[in-house]
C-alpha cells in the first residue's frame, strides 16, 4: 500500500500553487524556468571563460571589475534575444540544424546589441575585442553543442554493448533511408541494422549515421546470407517502380521478410505515419511513375460550380468525390441508387469537409421523372457521369440490364442535362469500348456514340467529353481483392488463362485523369485516354501474391486455370486500329480521334434497340448492339448473326417510341430559363405536357405502364438527325 501524503504537505502545495502566477503548480513553475536558468548559467560561464582565456587564467583586478559591471547587461540582452527567437522552446533531445541556425542568429543579434550598449555606456574600450569574439563563439558552442551531445547520446549506439533486435538490411541510401535510421535509433533494441544496399554502385562504402553501404540490390541475397539478416526494409522513393520490382524479386530469392515505408499519398491522407512500416502490396509494383498534373485548370473548372456526380458510391465515383471536394465547388450532388454505400461516402465527406454543400441523392438514372426532379431542383452546371454496370462476365448474363443502365441511363442523363442548361457533361468510359468483345464494352461504346453522334445534343451548347481508362487496382471488381480472399481461404487461386494480361492504374490516378480530362481545352468534344504503360500478366500477379505471404506457388498454394470468361479478351487494346491518337498538353494523356456517324439511321437503330429492350428480346438487343458497334469482335460479334426472336421494323420502332419532335423544338423550353414551379415534385404527366413531349400508354399487352418515347427525348426532327 502506498503512503498517503500528509495534510501539511497537501496544504503547503495548495498554498504554493495559489501563490504562483495563474495558479501554477510548483512543478510547472520549475519546468517553465528551467531552460532560462540553464541558459543564464551558460552565459555567465561562457563570458567568464572568454576573460580567462584572454588573460591566460590570470585576469587582472581592473578587468574583473569590468566583467562584473558588464555581465548584467549581457545577461539581459542575451536572454531577451533568446526569448524573442524561441530558443527556450527547443527540445534538446530533438535539437536539429534549424534550431542551431535560430540559436546562432539570436547569439549574433544579442552580441551586436551588447557591443552597441557597451559603446553607449563608455565601456567598449574596457572590454577587450578578443573577449567579445570568444564569448560569441562560446555562447553558440555551449547553447548548441550541449543539446547536440544529448541527442547523439540518445540516438547513438551504446559503446561496448551487444546489438539486439532483428538483423536488418535497409534498401536505399537516400533521404528516406536516413529518416528511417534516425527512427530506428530512437527505438532501442527494436531492429539491428547490419548494412545498407542501394541501386547506385557508386555509393558502396559510404556511411549514413554510422551504417555502411555494403553493395547493390543484386547483392542482397548474398549479403543476407553472409550477415545472417532475416529482415529487409525498403526505403526507396515511391516513384522508383522498376527498382522496387527488382528489390522484391531479390528479397523473395533471399527468402527474407520485407516491408516498406508508407508513400507520400498515405502520409498526406494520414492513413500512415512516417515511421510506420507496412507490407509491400501488389499495387506498389503495378503502378507507374505518377503523372504530373497541373491542378490550376482543374481548380478553375470545379471551383464555385454546382457539380452532379452520378455513380458517386462506386469505387471511381467515391474517389472522384474525394478529389472534387478540396476544390470548393458551390455544391456537390452525390447521386447513386446504392443506399448503404452512398451513406458512408456522404458521411466520410461530411466529416472531412464540413463547410461543403453536400447533397446525397438516391436515384436510378433510368428513372426519367426522378432524374428530372433532381436537375430541376439543383440545376447542375457540370455533370460527371460515372454510373454504369462494369463487371464484364456479369453483364454477359444480364444483357437487358446492361443496355438499360449503360445506354438508356446515359441517354437520359445527357438529354436531361441539355434540357436543364448544364454547361458540361463528362462521360466516364472504359478501354473495353475499343473494338469491344463484351456486352459491357459495347454498351459503353454506344454511350460514347450517343453523346458525340447526336447533333441535337451539341447544338444545345453543352460541352460533351469522355475519358477512357483501364483496369483499376483495389476496386470492388478488381482481381486483386479476389486473389486475396482466395489466398486467405488457403487457395486455390483461380486464373482464367496463363497468357492473359491487363494494364492497371490506381483509383486516385484514374480519378485524377477524369478531372484533368474535364479541364483540358483540347479535350472538348473528344475522348481522352491515358497511356496505360506495359501490360502485366495476371499469372505473375497471382504468383507474387502467394510469395508475399511467405508461401510457394504450386506447392503451398495451387493455381487453377479456369478458362476465359464470357466476353473477356486475352489482352485489352489501348488504341484501336480504327482510331488515331494525338498528344495533349497534359503528360501521358492523349486524345482519341473518332468520327461518329450521325444521321437518321442512328436514331432509328437506337429506337429499335429500346423496342427490343421493352419486349425483353435478348437476341434482338444483342443483334442491335452489334449493329450500333460494327467494330465489335468475337465473341460479341457472333451475336450479330443470331436472328431476333421478335422482328421490329424501323417504322414500327419509331411508332412504338413516339413521333419525333418538330425541328423547331430543338431548343428545350428549360433553355429559355423558365423558372421551375415552386410546388412539390411535379407529376411526370405535367412535365411531359409542359415540355411538349408526346406521352402515351402502352398497349394492354405491354403491361399498361407509362413510357416517354426516345425520339422526343432526343428532340430531333424526323428529317434532321
Amino acid at each position: 500500500m502506498s503512503a498517503r501524503p500528509s495534510y501539511l504537505t497537501v496544504l503547503a502545495t495548495r498554498r504554493i500553487g495559489r501563490a504562483l502566477p495563474g495558479g501554477w503548480s510548483l512543478a510547472r513553475f520549475a519546468a517553465y524556468w528551467r531552460d532560462p536558468a540553464l541558459h543564464l548559467l551558460l552565459i555567465v560561464v561562457g563570458y567568464r571563460l572568454a576573460y580567462e582565456l584572454r588573460f591566460d587564467f590570470a585576469t587582472p583586478r581592473d578587468e574583473a571589475e569590468v566583467f562584473w559591471i558588464s555581465l548584467p547587461l549581457l545577461v539581459l540582452i542575451r536572454l531577451t534575444a533568446y526569448a524573442q527567437a524561441g530558443v527556450f522552446r527547443a527540445y534538446w533531445l530533438h535539437f536539429g540544424l534549424q534550431d542551431l541556425l535560430t540559436l546562432a542568429c539570436a547569439v549574433t543579434t544579442s552580441s551586436t546589441c551588447f557591443v552597441a550598449s557597451l559603446f553607449l555606456a563608455h565601456l567598449f574600450p574596457g572590454v577587450p575585442r578578443s573577449v567579445l569574439l570568444v564569448e560569441w563563439a562560446s555562447a553558440i558552442f555551449f547553447a548548441g553543442g550541449i543539446p547536440f551531445i544529448a541527442r547523439s547520446i540518445r540516438e547513438g549506439p551504446v559503446p561496448f554493448a551487444t546489438p539486439l533486435g532483428r538483423r536488418t538490411l535497409v534498401v536505399g541510401a537516400g533521404e528516406r533511408a536516413e529518416q528511417l535510421l534516425r527512427e530506428i535509433r530512437r527505438e532501442a533494441h527494436a531492429l539491428h541494422v547490419v548494412g545498407l544496399v542501394d541501386g547506385d554502385a557508386a555509393r558502396r562504402g559510404r556511411t549514413i549515421r554510422g551504417v555502411r553501404v555494403l553493395g547493390t540490390i543484386r547483392d542482397l541475397p548474398s549479403l543476407a546470407e553472409r550477415l545472417r539478416a532475416d529482415f529487409a526494409i525498403i526505403a526507396l522513393e515511391p516513384d522508383d517502380l522498376s527498382t522496387m520490382r527488382l528489390v522484391v524479386d531479390q528479397c523473395i530469392a533471399a527468402g527474407i521478410e520485407f516491408k516498406t515505408l508508407p508513400s507520400l499519398h498515405e502520409l498526406l491522407d494520414r492513413s500512415a505515419a512516417v515511421n510506420q512500416l507496412r507490407n509491400v502490396r501488389i499495387e506498389d509494383l503495378l503502378g507507374r511513375s505518377p503523372v504530373r498534373l497541373d491542378l490550376s485548370p482543374v481548380k478553375a473548372d470545379l471551383q464555385n460550380r454546382v457539380i452532379l456526380l452520378t455513380g458517386a458510391a462506386g469505387s471511381i465515383g467515391s474517389e472522384l468525390a474525394r478529389q472534387i471536394a478540396p476544390f470548393h465547388p458551390a455544391r456537390l450532388i452525390l447521386l447513386d441508387q446504392s443506399e448503404s454505400d452512398l451513406y458512408f461516402v456522404h458521411l466520410e465527406l461530411r466529416e472531412s469537409y464540413p463547410a461543403l454543400d453536400l447533397i446525397p441523392v438516391i436515384c436510378d438514372i433510368t428513372n426519367q421523372s426522378r432524374l428530372a426532379q433532381v436537375y430541376a431542383q439543383h440545376h447542375p452546371e457540370y455533370v460527371i457521369h460515372a454510373a454504369a454496370y462494369k463487371h464484364v462476365p456479369l453483364m454477359e448474363t444480364n444483357v437487358l440490364e446492361a443496355v438499360r443502365n449503360n445506354v438508356l441511363g446515359t441517354l437520359l442523363v445527357a438529354t436531361t442535362a441539355v434540357r436543364y442548361g448544364a454547361s458540361k457533361l463528362l462521360l466516364v468510359s472504359t478501354d473495353k469500348a475499343i473494338r469491344p468483345s463484351s456486352v459491357m464494352g459495347a454498351t459503353k461504346r454506344i454511350a460514347e456514340r450517343i453523346i458525340f453522334g447526336l447533333p441535337n445534343l451539341h447544338r444545345s451548347g453543352t460541352d460533351f467529353r469522355a475519358v477512357r481508362f483501364g483496369n483499376v487496382l483495389a476496386s470492388k471488381g478488381s482481381v486483386i481483392p479476389l486473389f486475396e480472399r482466395q489466398l486467405a481461404a488457403g487457395g486455390p487461386i483461380t486464373v482464367t488463362h496463363p497468357l492473359v494480361t491487363r494494364c492497371f492504374m490506381t483509383i486516385p490516378e484514374a480519378a485524377q485523369l477524369v478531372l484533368q480530362a474535364g479541364s483540358l481545352p483540347e479535350t472538348a468534344g473528344a475522348i481522352a485516354m491515358l497511356e496505360m504503360g506495359d501490360p502485366v500478366r495476371i499469372l505473375d500477379l497471382a504468383e507474387k501474391l502467394i510469395r508475399f505471404s511467405g508461401r510457394v506457388p504450386g506447392k503451398d498454394v495451387q493455381i487453377v486455370f479456369t478458362g476465359l470468361r464470357p466476353g473477356e479478351k486475352l489482352t485489352e487494346e489501348q488504341i484501336s486500329s480504327l482510331e488515331a491518337t494525338i498528344p495533349t498538353s497534359a503528360e501521358k494523356i492523349r486524345i482519341s480521334q473518332t468520327t461518329e456517324s450521325a444521321g437518321p439511321e442512328l436514331m432509328q437503330t437506337i429506337s429499335r434497340l429500346f423496342a427490343f429492350l421493352d419486349a425483353g428480346d435478348r437476341e434482338g438487343v444483342l443483334a442491335t448492339v452489334c449493329e450500333l458497334v460494327p467494330e465489335c469482335v468475337p465473341p460479341l460479334q457472333d451475336s450479330q448473326r443470331a436472328r431476333p426472336a421478335i422482328t421490329v421494323s424501323t417504322a414500327h420502332a419509331m411508332e412504338t417510341w413516339g413521333a419525333l419532335a418538330d425541328p423547331a423544338e430543338i431548343q428545350w423550353r428549360e433553355r429559355r430559363r423558365v423558372p421551375p414551379r415552386p410546388s412539390g415534385p411535379p407529376d411526370l404527366k405535367l412535365i411531359d405536357r409542359r415540355d411538349g413531349l408526346p406521352c402515351r400508354r402502352k398497349t394492354p399487352r405491354m403491361g399498361g405502364r407509362r413510357r416517354t418515347d426516345a425520339g422526343a427525348l432526343l428532340a430531333t426532327g424526323s428529317g434532321a438527325i
